[in-house]
């Protein structure tokens, strides 16, 4: 048995549109261990999102894996047929989209979609199906549950949606809990009331996160681990405070950059990474953050980075890295 809740090693996935084959996920390396938090951190199209549904099975056509290994729970993701995934699908994994409004159908009430989930997965009878939901709409924080359960989606505020779907999600207290954006579309405050929310949950229920997200700050305070990811690759991974306060990869160094600072004595401007992500149907031979780079060097453009450990979990694939590492030898 695995030390590892989830385990994926050398996964690569791509899409075959008429145009060529887009290399969405290219060498993707991680693990979680029972009750951790991971967070993936990166810009829009950098293969967080698609990272999580192949995980569940849930990548979407013309898409295919097409090398590595992913384990959860005891499973071979890459052996499991569709009948196997939805056994597994909330029971042992679920997820929260990141809008609530297009998540839930909007023709059947709250109680309907939470009685749902329970039917297809428990054992338990009408009545105690429906205590449950009210147990579960409690325990997210939602006030007259019984009134809730009758009520369709278009009458609940954004952030109450929001709990609906924690809780559709927490139905039958999965193992791992995979959060895609849950906080997006929601305003700063009921943002803060949802992290806070599901860290709660967490401790209660024992189980394991994976927040996927482009904001840093949001995974400041909650996670574990963090693993920035670019163009398909997980260019820097790390504890969060490794991440935080000794970032070694430029990618990470310009997120980072671009975050306001509380703290700040001064008034600073905020420093922007420029440029456009790279084209996945034609990815530069080297590193894929190069050409966005302010230090990007030759070597960058023709080769990829080896990756170098600072720890026992801390490493990045980054030229800087080896050129600091040289320097350094040259000076001693």
């Amino acid at each position: 048995m695995s030390d590892y809740l989830v385990k994926i090693e050398h996964e690569r996935l791509s899409f075959f549109t008429p145009v060529g084959e887009v290399k969405a996920l290219n060498d993707v390396n991680f693990h979680i261990k029972e009750g951790e938090v991971l967070g993936i951190v990166g810009e829009s199209g950098s293969g967080k999102s698609v990272t999580a549904y192949s995980l569940m099975g849930l990548t979407a056509y013309p898409g295919k894996l097409m090398g590595g290994s992913l384990d959860f729970n005891g499973h071979h993701i890459n052996d499991m047929t569709e009948k196997d995934f939805q056994k597994m699908r909330g029971n042992e994994v679920a997820i929260i989209f990141q809008d609530p409004m297009t998540s839930l159908n909007p023709v059947y009430t709250i109680g309907n979609q939470i009685r749902e989930v329970l039917k297809l997965h428990t054992n338990k009878n009408k009545q105690e199906i429906q205590a449950r939901a009210e147990e579960l709409l409690t325990l997210v924080g939602i006030n007259e549950p019984k009134k809730r359960l009758k009520q369709y989606p278009h009458e609940l505020s954004g952030g109450m949606r929001q709990r609906v779907m924690i809780a559709i999600a927490l139905a039958c207290e999965p193992k791992l809990l995979i959060a895609d954006e849950p906080t997006t579309a929601l305003d700063v405050t009921i943002q803060a009331q949802i992290l806070e929310l599901m860290m709660e949950l967490k401790e209660k229920l024992g189980m394991a996160i994976m927040m996927i997200t482009h904001d840093l700050g949001v995974v400041a305070s909650m996670c574990d681990h963090i693993a920035v990811m670019y163009a398909g690759h997980i260019v820097e991974y790390g504890e969060t405070d490794d991440i935080f306060y000794n970032p070694k990869h430029e990618y990470t160094k310009g997120l980072i950059r671009s975050i306001p600072r509380m703290d700040s004595q001064t008034h600073e401007r905020l420093i922007p990474i420029e440029g456009t992500p790279v084209d996945l149907l034609n990815p530069p031979k080297g590193c894929p953050f190069g050409s966005r780079c302010d230090n990007c060097m030759q070597i960058c453009l023709r080769e990829k980075a080896p990756v170098t450990y600072f720890g026992d979990v801390h490493y990045a694939s980054c030229w800087m890295n080896q050129k600091a590492e040289m320097e350094g030898g040259a000076k001693e």
